[in-house]
């Protein structure tokens, strides 16, 4: 019986929160859980938002949705409410990317965009990202406004609806047309920095899997018009399934996710294991050592190298823009600026969430000098070397990353050499992530509990100083309020600290920069053990 109103208080306890990245929770009956009733009450106050702030000819929104469960229905409920408030709704036809629901928006000029995924958490998840106009996750400011609008309405009395088929009927929602789709695949090739002259065995083995996600199509066939024709999909993980059967946490930052992929690319000796998460906005890679054994690679290490790979074949191609700009979060190695220094690039450091790289790449575009992006990265397995979207896409990751390793083994270079080589002329730099699990609404006053302790007199973590102290709370070097602190540790070792905002997780990020790996994972065990003295209080 406790457990029955424990659960019960979880699902009412609050309304499901509404923030930056829209909505995010389990799905099932309440007000604190992703169902139609809350789907369509937030799609109420988006369409209240987006009538209030646009023209009538200007109010447009475009929708795609994942694998996960219901994603379909919650996508058709959305379209739903938007066509009953008399905006003209534009749906993909069948399953699509975020990367694609990004570019939909720009490419037919919506107001918004609404992509129904949970991106990488588990099954029982789903849920509901906002795009603005240019194609981005809605800014802080319009967040706040369209959940002010959400907060005012009666989840029952003051929602507007409309039948998804007779809209479809009347043209009030229409399907988005194969042209976007196919001027998106055209986008990411565009993004190749590799030439007619430079080595490349594009004969590579190369194990794929979505994860049984959406990113079979348009993955598979970036790679094969791009000449990558020696690709195996993994059939346990090929076919879009929400219940996420051999993979219960989808995502390619975690191991387990990615054993079946180890498996098949065992089975079939492939150069290189390639996956994509359910929505196909992150993707992880998996290389043979000397021993022939699978080594995942970290977001870190991956973006490293790719922003190393764009750099150097950029400039030998003498196609570097005349002031070239990288863009990464706070929490993404430190290492990656070094990189981009060598080649003459300038870092901007956002935080965590790709909607803040992409809203530079729009200020970049307002100064005429979109060009000037040459690369963005975060450590949590985002990447994009365009400004054709403006969020992370694992389309055009997956391309580089094949490029990059093709190009490399043509020199018989593997990536693991070329990382080595990395640290040998920057340094090495261990970067690690921990997550602590908070459930339900106990564990979020835990997490604020933990917050406020981090914010207390802290000395060191791991017998290494603190020399300096970022507390991004109130906002920070011009960047937005978020409850984030990041600690500067002597020889150039540091910890960031925050609530994760779409899942009840703490998260910890420590960097130590050594002499080999041995010396940074004996420092890295040291700060984290101080720093779960804290957590587990």
């Amino acid at each position: 019986m406790a457990q029955d109103e424990a659960a019960l208080s979880d699902a009412f306890y609050r309304d499901l929160a509404f923030g930056t990245g829209g909505l995010r929770g389990v799905i099932g009956a309440g007000t604190n859980r992703m169902n139609v009733y809350t789907v369509a009450k937030a799609s109420q106050g988006l369409a209240n938002y987006v009538v209030r702030r646009f023209s009538p000819e200007a109010r447009r929104i475009a929708v795609s949705y994942d694998s996960r469960i219901k994603s379909d229905l919650f996508a058709r409920v959305a379209a739903g409410v938007f066509a009953a408030n008399g905006i003209s709704v534009f749906i993909y036809p069948h399953l699509m990317p975020t990367p694609c629901l990004s570019y939909a928006v720009r490419a037919l000029g919506c107001a918004a965009g609404v992509m129904v995924t949970a991106s990488h958490n588990p099954a029982k998840y789903n849920g509901y990202k906002v795009y603005g106009s240019d194609g981005c996750q809605i800014t802080t400011e319009a967040a706040d406004e369209a959940l002010r609008e959400i907060e005012r309405l009666d989840i029952f009395a003051d929602v507007k609806q409309a039948n998804f088929d007779a809209c479809l009927a009347d043209g009030s929602i229409q399907w988005i047309p194969d042209s976007v789709y196919d001027n998106f695949t055209r986008a990411v090739r565009g993004q190749s920095v590799l030439t007619a002259d430079d080595p490349i065995d594009r004969d590579v083995s190369i194990v794929y899997t979505p994860l049984n996600g959406t990113g079979l199509q348009p993955v598979t066939r970036a790679l094969r018009e791009s000449g990558f024709t020696r690709i195996t999909v993994v059939p346990e993980q090929e076919q879009p399934d929400g219940h996420f059967p051999t993979c219960p946490y989808p995502n390619p930052e975690i191991r387990e996710a990615m054993a079946l992929g180890i498996a098949c690319a065992q089975k079939h000796q492939a150069d290189l294991l390639l996956a994509t998460d359910p929505d196909c906005d992150r993707a992880g890679i998996a290389v043979r050592n000397a021993a022939g054994e699978y080594v995942l690679l970290t977001g870190n290490e991956t973006g490293m190298l790719l922003l190393d790979f764009i750099c150097a074949r950029r400039a030998a191609h003498h196609a570097m823009p005349s002031e070239p700009v990288m863009i990464k979060t706070i929490v993404t190695t430190d290492m990656a600026e070094r990189i981009a220094a060598h080649y003459g690039v300038r870092t901007i450091n956002v935080l965590t969430g790709f909607k803040f790289i992409g809203e530079q790449i729009g200020l970049l575009e307002k100064q005429g000098r979109a060009d000037s992006y040459i690369f963005g990265f975060e450590e949590s397995y985002g990447y994009l070397s365009g400004s054709y979207v403006r969020d992370k896409d694992a389309v055009d990751a997956s391309l580089l990353i094949c490029e990059m390793f093709a190009y490399y083994k043509a020199q018989g270079v593997s990536l693991l050499d070329r990382l080595n080589a990395l640290y040998a002329q920057y340094g090495y730099c261990l970067n690690t992530l921990h997550s602590y699990t908070f459930e339900g609404a106990a564990g979020f006053d835990r997490m604020q509990a933990i917050m406020q302790a981090f914010r207390g007199d802290i000395a060191a973590f791991g017998g290494k100083a603190v020399q300096a102290y970022q507390d991004y709370l109130h906002g920070l070097d011009g960047l937005p309020p978020s409850d984030v602190i990041k600690f500067h540790l002597a020889d150039h070792c540091s910890v960031v600290v925050r609530p994760s905002g779409t899942e009840p997780k703490l998260k910890t990020y420590i960097s130590v920069s050594a002499e080999n790996r041995a010396q940074a994972e004996a420092a890295e065990r040291q700060i984290t053990a101080d720093l779960e003295k804290l957590i587990n209080g």
